[in-house]
Protein backbone atom coordinates (compact mmCIF):
# COMPACT_ATOMS: atom_id res chain seq x y z
CA UNK A 1 0.00 0.00 0.00
CA UNK A 2 1.50 3.32 -1.03
CA UNK A 3 2.04 5.73 1.83
CA UNK A 4 0.97 8.55 -0.50
CA UNK A 5 -2.58 7.20 -0.49
CA UNK A 6 -3.04 6.61 3.20
CA UNK A 7 -4.78 9.29 5.30
CA UNK A 8 -3.50 7.73 8.50
CA UNK A 9 -0.83 9.27 10.68
CA UNK A 10 0.89 8.04 13.85
CA UNK A 11 -1.65 7.97 16.66
CA UNK A 12 -4.65 8.21 14.36
CA UNK A 13 -7.19 5.52 15.29
CA UNK A 14 -8.24 3.00 12.65
CA UNK A 15 -10.37 0.88 14.94
CA UNK A 16 -12.70 1.28 17.86
CA UNK A 17 -15.08 -0.72 20.01
CA UNK A 18 -18.71 0.26 19.50
CA UNK A 19 -20.57 0.55 22.77
CA UNK A 20 -24.13 0.03 21.48
CA UNK A 21 -23.57 -3.17 19.51
CA UNK A 22 -20.41 -4.24 21.36
CA UNK A 23 -18.72 -4.93 18.03
CA UNK A 24 -15.38 -3.80 16.66
CA UNK A 25 -15.21 -1.26 13.85
CA UNK A 26 -12.22 -1.02 11.52
CA UNK A 27 -11.16 1.23 8.66
CA UNK A 28 -9.03 -0.79 6.22
CA UNK A 29 -7.61 -0.32 2.74
CA UNK A 30 -9.68 -1.95 0.02
CA UNK A 31 -7.10 -3.92 -1.94
CA UNK A 32 -9.63 -4.93 -4.63
CA UNK A 33 -11.24 -1.68 -5.79
CA UNK A 34 -9.10 0.88 -3.98
CA UNK A 35 -10.24 3.36 -1.39
CA UNK A 36 -11.19 2.50 2.16
CA UNK A 37 -13.69 0.15 3.74
CA UNK A 38 -15.53 0.32 7.04
CA UNK A 39 -15.88 -3.09 8.66
CA UNK A 40 -18.15 -3.66 11.64
CA UNK A 41 -17.98 -7.04 13.27
CA UNK A 42 -15.88 -8.17 10.33
CA UNK A 43 -18.62 -7.34 7.78
CA UNK A 44 -18.19 -4.63 5.16
CA UNK A 45 -20.54 -1.72 5.81
CA UNK A 46 -19.30 1.17 3.69
CA UNK A 47 -16.72 2.16 1.10
CA UNK A 48 -15.06 5.56 0.71
CA UNK A 49 -12.85 6.94 -2.07
CA UNK A 50 -11.13 10.00 -0.59
CA UNK A 51 -9.70 11.00 -3.96
CA UNK A 52 -13.11 10.86 -5.68
CA UNK A 53 -16.06 10.95 -3.24
CA UNK A 54 -18.45 10.72 -6.19
CA UNK A 55 -17.31 7.14 -6.83
CA UNK A 56 -19.92 4.97 -5.17
CA UNK A 57 -18.97 1.29 -5.05
CA UNK A 58 -22.05 -0.22 -3.43
CA UNK A 59 -24.86 -0.69 -5.93
CA UNK A 60 -27.67 0.64 -3.74
CA UNK A 61 -25.73 3.87 -3.17
CA UNK A 62 -25.24 4.28 -6.90
CA UNK A 63 -29.00 4.07 -7.32
CA UNK A 64 -29.59 6.57 -4.50
CA UNK A 65 -27.02 8.89 -6.04
CA UNK A 66 -28.80 8.73 -9.39
CA UNK A 67 -32.09 9.65 -7.74
CA UNK A 68 -30.59 12.63 -5.91
CA UNK A 69 -28.91 13.77 -9.12
CA UNK A 70 -32.17 13.87 -11.10
CA UNK A 71 -34.83 15.06 -8.64
CA UNK A 72 -33.32 18.53 -8.15
CA UNK A 73 -31.39 20.91 -10.42
CA UNK A 74 -27.70 20.10 -10.73
CA UNK A 75 -25.61 21.60 -7.94
CA UNK A 76 -28.57 22.87 -5.91
CA UNK A 77 -27.86 22.48 -2.18
CA UNK A 78 -30.23 20.13 -0.37
CA UNK A 79 -31.29 20.02 3.24
CA UNK A 80 -30.84 16.31 3.82
CA UNK A 81 -30.86 13.92 6.77
CA UNK A 82 -29.24 10.50 6.91
CA UNK A 83 -30.69 7.99 9.35
CA UNK A 84 -27.69 5.75 9.75
CA UNK A 85 -24.26 7.12 8.98
CA UNK A 86 -21.81 4.32 8.18
CA UNK A 87 -18.62 5.81 6.78
CA UNK A 88 -20.54 8.95 5.68
CA UNK A 89 -20.17 7.92 2.05
CA UNK A 90 -23.35 9.63 0.91
CA UNK A 91 -22.61 12.72 3.01
CA UNK A 92 -19.40 13.08 1.03
CA UNK A 93 -21.19 12.52 -2.28
CA UNK A 94 -23.79 15.20 -1.52
CA UNK A 95 -21.16 17.73 -0.45
CA UNK A 96 -19.12 17.25 -3.63
CA UNK A 97 -22.09 17.24 -6.02
CA UNK A 98 -24.13 19.86 -4.12
CA UNK A 99 -21.69 22.03 -2.15
CA UNK A 100 -23.13 23.88 0.82
CA UNK A 101 -25.85 21.33 1.56
CA UNK A 102 -26.72 21.35 5.28
CA UNK A 103 -26.70 17.70 6.32
CA UNK A 104 -27.58 15.84 9.50
CA UNK A 105 -26.70 12.27 10.44
CA UNK A 106 -28.44 10.29 13.16
CA UNK A 107 -26.19 7.42 14.22
CA UNK A 108 -26.76 5.05 17.13
CA UNK A 109 -23.10 4.06 17.53
CA UNK A 110 -21.54 6.92 19.50
CA UNK A 111 -17.94 6.07 18.62
CA UNK A 112 -18.45 5.54 14.89
CA UNK A 113 -18.60 9.13 13.56
CA UNK A 114 -15.40 10.05 15.40
CA UNK A 115 -13.58 7.01 14.02
CA UNK A 116 -14.77 7.74 10.49
CA UNK A 117 -14.08 11.48 10.40
CA UNK A 118 -10.69 11.07 12.04
CA UNK A 119 -9.48 8.30 9.76
CA UNK A 120 -11.29 9.51 6.62
CA UNK A 121 -11.60 13.32 6.66
CA UNK A 122 -14.71 14.84 5.12
CA UNK A 123 -14.50 17.02 2.00
CA UNK A 124 -13.66 20.65 2.65
CA UNK A 125 -16.67 22.77 3.54
CA UNK A 126 -18.93 19.89 4.63
CA UNK A 127 -21.78 21.25 6.76
CA UNK A 128 -22.63 18.24 8.93
CA UNK A 129 -24.37 17.86 12.26
CA UNK A 130 -24.09 14.47 13.94
CA UNK A 131 -26.79 13.36 16.37
CA UNK A 132 -26.16 10.26 18.46
CA UNK A 133 -29.12 8.06 19.26
CA UNK A 134 -31.93 5.88 17.97
CA UNK A 135 -33.19 6.91 14.53
CA UNK A 136 -36.80 7.23 15.68
CA UNK A 137 -36.20 8.76 19.08
CA UNK A 138 -33.95 11.46 17.63
CA UNK A 139 -36.26 12.62 14.84
CA UNK A 140 -37.17 15.78 16.82
CA UNK A 141 -33.49 16.75 16.66
CA UNK A 142 -33.95 17.41 12.94
CA UNK A 143 -35.85 20.58 13.81
CA UNK A 144 -38.94 22.23 12.39
CA UNK A 145 -37.57 23.24 8.99
CA UNK A 146 -38.76 20.82 6.33
CA UNK A 147 -36.19 18.59 4.64
CA UNK A 148 -35.63 18.05 0.94
CA UNK A 149 -34.54 14.45 1.37
CA UNK A 150 -34.17 11.80 4.04
CA UNK A 151 -32.07 8.68 3.48
CA UNK A 152 -32.95 5.74 5.71
CA UNK A 153 -30.15 3.18 5.86
CA UNK A 154 -30.59 1.27 9.11
CA UNK A 155 -32.40 -1.87 7.99
CA UNK A 156 -30.85 -5.33 8.30
CA UNK A 157 -33.66 -7.68 7.34
CA UNK A 158 -35.52 -9.55 10.04
CA UNK A 159 -33.05 -8.36 12.70
CA UNK A 160 -34.17 -4.74 12.24
CA UNK A 161 -35.62 -3.18 15.43
CA UNK A 162 -39.38 -3.53 15.20
CA UNK A 163 -40.10 0.11 16.01
CA UNK A 164 -38.29 1.19 12.82
CA UNK A 165 -40.19 -1.15 10.51
CA UNK A 166 -43.72 0.21 10.87
CA UNK A 167 -46.07 2.53 9.01
CA UNK A 168 -46.11 4.78 12.08
CA UNK A 169 -42.37 5.36 11.80
CA UNK A 170 -42.59 5.97 8.06
CA UNK A 171 -45.43 8.43 8.63
CA UNK A 172 -43.29 10.37 11.12
CA UNK A 173 -40.40 10.50 8.68
CA UNK A 174 -42.54 11.53 5.72
CA UNK A 175 -43.97 14.31 7.88
CA UNK A 176 -40.51 15.90 8.09
CA UNK A 177 -40.26 16.37 4.32
CA UNK A 178 -41.00 19.43 2.25
CA UNK A 179 -44.00 19.27 -0.08
CA UNK A 180 -41.70 18.13 -2.90
CA UNK A 181 -39.38 16.12 -0.61
CA UNK A 182 -38.26 12.54 -0.95
CA UNK A 183 -37.63 9.59 1.36
CA UNK A 184 -35.08 7.06 0.10
CA UNK A 185 -34.99 3.73 1.95
CA UNK A 186 -32.30 1.10 1.55
CA UNK A 187 -33.68 -2.33 2.40
CA UNK A 188 -31.28 -5.26 2.54
CA UNK A 189 -32.93 -8.63 2.83
CA UNK A 190 -32.34 -12.36 2.55
CA UNK A 191 -33.62 -14.58 -0.23
CA UNK A 192 -37.40 -14.65 -0.22
CA UNK A 193 -37.52 -10.92 0.57
CA UNK A 194 -40.31 -11.22 3.13
CA UNK A 195 -38.96 -8.29 5.13
CA UNK A 196 -38.74 -6.18 1.99
CA UNK A 197 -42.33 -7.03 1.04
CA UNK A 198 -43.45 -6.06 4.54
CA UNK A 199 -41.65 -2.72 4.24
CA UNK A 200 -43.31 -2.00 0.92
CA UNK A 201 -46.70 -2.53 2.54
CA UNK A 202 -45.84 -0.38 5.59
CA UNK A 203 -44.45 2.44 3.46
CA UNK A 204 -47.42 2.29 1.08
CA UNK A 205 -49.74 2.63 4.05
CA UNK A 206 -47.84 5.61 5.43
CA UNK A 207 -47.65 7.33 2.03
CA UNK A 208 -51.41 6.98 1.58
CA UNK A 209 -52.07 8.45 5.04
CA UNK A 210 -49.75 11.40 4.42
CA UNK A 211 -51.17 11.97 0.95
CA UNK A 212 -48.08 11.44 -1.20
CA UNK A 213 -47.61 9.12 -4.22
CA UNK A 214 -47.05 5.43 -3.73
CA UNK A 215 -43.75 3.58 -3.54
CA UNK A 216 -41.24 3.34 -6.37
CA UNK A 217 -38.53 0.65 -6.32
CA UNK A 218 -35.00 0.66 -7.77
CA UNK A 219 -33.07 -2.60 -7.82
CA UNK A 220 -31.04 -5.18 -9.68
CA UNK A 221 -33.48 -6.65 -12.20
CA UNK A 222 -32.26 -10.16 -11.43
CA UNK A 223 -33.62 -9.91 -7.88
CA UNK A 224 -37.12 -9.69 -9.31
CA UNK A 225 -36.88 -13.02 -11.12
CA UNK A 226 -34.40 -14.95 -8.98
CA UNK A 227 -34.88 -13.77 -5.39
CA UNK A 228 -31.65 -13.85 -3.42
CA UNK A 229 -29.79 -11.77 -0.86
CA UNK A 230 -29.64 -8.18 -2.00
CA UNK A 231 -30.61 -4.55 -1.58
CA UNK A 232 -33.49 -2.57 -2.99
CA UNK A 233 -34.14 1.16 -2.77
CA UNK A 234 -37.69 2.28 -1.98
CA UNK A 235 -38.83 5.84 -2.72
CA UNK A 236 -41.78 7.81 -1.36
CA UNK A 237 -42.66 11.48 -1.08
CA UNK A 238 -44.10 14.49 -2.85
CA UNK A 239 -41.17 14.62 -5.29
CA UNK A 240 -42.70 11.58 -7.01
CA UNK A 241 -45.76 13.63 -8.04
CA UNK A 242 -43.64 15.33 -10.70
CA UNK A 243 -44.82 15.26 -14.31
CA UNK A 244 -41.28 14.22 -15.23
CA UNK A 245 -41.41 10.77 -13.63
CA UNK A 246 -41.07 8.88 -16.90
CA UNK A 247 -38.03 11.00 -17.77
CA UNK A 248 -36.60 10.24 -14.35
CA UNK A 249 -37.33 6.54 -14.76
CA UNK A 250 -35.40 6.54 -18.03
CA UNK A 251 -32.48 8.30 -16.35
CA UNK A 252 -32.45 5.90 -13.39
CA UNK A 253 -32.49 2.90 -15.69
CA UNK A 254 -29.65 4.33 -17.77
CA UNK A 255 -27.58 5.15 -14.68
CA UNK A 256 -27.67 1.54 -13.49
CA UNK A 257 -25.91 -0.42 -12.12
CA UNK A 258 -27.03 -2.95 -14.69
CA UNK A 259 -29.15 -4.91 -15.08
CA UNK A 260 -31.40 -2.29 -13.54
CA UNK A 261 -35.11 -2.27 -12.79
CA UNK A 262 -37.26 0.72 -11.86
CA UNK A 263 -40.80 -0.06 -10.72
CA UNK A 264 -43.57 2.51 -10.40
CA UNK A 265 -46.12 2.16 -7.57
CA UNK A 266 -48.37 -0.19 -9.53
CA UNK A 267 -45.44 -2.39 -10.51
CA UNK A 268 -44.06 -2.30 -6.97
CA UNK A 269 -47.36 -3.51 -5.60
CA UNK A 270 -47.46 -6.27 -8.18
CA UNK A 271 -43.95 -7.42 -7.31
CA UNK A 272 -44.14 -7.22 -3.51
CA UNK A 273 -47.84 -7.24 -2.66
CA UNK A 274 -50.03 -10.04 -1.40
CA UNK A 275 -48.02 -12.72 -3.18
CA UNK A 276 -45.17 -12.28 -0.70
CA UNK A 277 -47.22 -11.39 2.34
Amino acid sequence: MSTARTPFFPGTPRETQLSFSDRSAWIVADEVVGGWTLLIGGIEQSHVDLEDPTRLVHEYLQRIGAVLDTCWPEGQPLRIAHLGGGALTLVRYVQVTRPGSPQTVIEIERELPTLVTTALPLPKGTDLEVVIGDAREQLPALGDEKLDAIVLDVFSGESTPAHLATADFYREVLGLLAEDGLLLVNVGDDAGQKFLAAQVRELESAAAEVGVPGVWTLTDAQLLTRPSDGNMVLLAGGALASEDMETRRTAWLAAGPHPAAVLDPHETEGAFGAARA
